[in-house]
């Protein structure tokens, strides 16, 4: 029988190494990606050492149009079948979008929005088979405009939509589909985005190794969407009472705050 394995993209830092260590501890083996070789590297020695199966380790960056090959061949010549697809692989940069580097916000999209929907839709036959699951890590400000940040709220916006969307096709195929759609977690993603940490992320704060249980939880249960911490659940709730221009002028505000 071929062996199966969880597929993790992001998986050198926060959520992501937190997911394979999540999925690692309940008997997957994992394949993580990213970037960063050497992080990949230590992980993948912590997981081992702590017991689990060795992972697989694909030094890939998701920005490049051909990531999806890459990791298709690499996963090829391992001889294994995906069953679980794990998605968490992205960022965002704070500023205006007409004032941000133009291509550094399509390179947004590319990780985001390209890979993400690559990833899902090139292993789907495999999930099938296996009657897996994809876990696509999206965000709260998925549910939000995001002057500010347009570029990385409009693409999180697209994960919520295509992961709700893709839950109901694949729904009778027996493949669960979950969207994670966590607050504002302290990890690398705010240096990258080039912003500090404010008064939001003190008060919706969940740690990243919470955020991971809770989607894990979440995948296995079947859950259309998971929201981390009570903070985050009220959110949506909140949202249908408000306009949506009062919203967005609101977040425009407190965005303006940061700078």
């Amino acid at each position: 029988m071929t062996e199966r394995v969880t597929l993790i993209t992001g998986a050198s830092a926060g959520i992501g190494a937190e997911l394979a260590r999540v999925f690692a501890s309940n008997g997957h083996r994992v394949v993580l990606v990213a970037r960063r070789a050497d992080r990949l590297a230590a992980l993948a020695d912590e997981i081992k050492a702590a017991g689990g199966a060795a992972p697989i380790v694909i030094p890939c960056n998701l920005e490049q149009p051909d990531a999806g090959d890459q990791i298709a061949a690499a996963l090829a010549a391992e001889g294994v079948e995906v069953e679980f697809v794990v998605n968490n692989a992205g960022f965002g940069l704070f500023g205006n979008a007409i004032e941000l580097d133009r291509a550094e916000q399509l390179n947004i999209i590319n990780v985001n929005v390209r890979a993400m929907t690559d990833l899902s839709l090139r292993f789907s036959d495999s999930l099938i088979r296996h009657r897996g699951g994809i876990l696509n890590v999206g965000s709260i400000a998925g549910f939000l405009p995001g002057p500010g940040m347009a570029v990385y709220y409009a693409s999180k916006a697209y994960v919520l939509s295509f992961t709700e969307g893709l839950r109901q096709e694949l729904a009778a195929r027996g493949v669960r589909v979950t969207a994670l759609c966590p607050g504002p977690v302290p990890s690398e993603f705010q240096v990258r985005a080039g912003y500090t940490p404010g008064f939001d992320s003190a008060i919706l704060n969940v740690p990243a190794s919470e955020v991971a249980q809770q989607g894990y939880r979440g995948l296995m249960a079947n859950q259309r969407v998971v929201l981390p911490g009570l903070g985050i659940k009220v959110v949506p709730f909140l949202l249908r009472l408000f306009p949506r221009g009062f919203i967005l002028a609101a977040v425009g505000r407190f965005q303006l705050r940061k700078r």
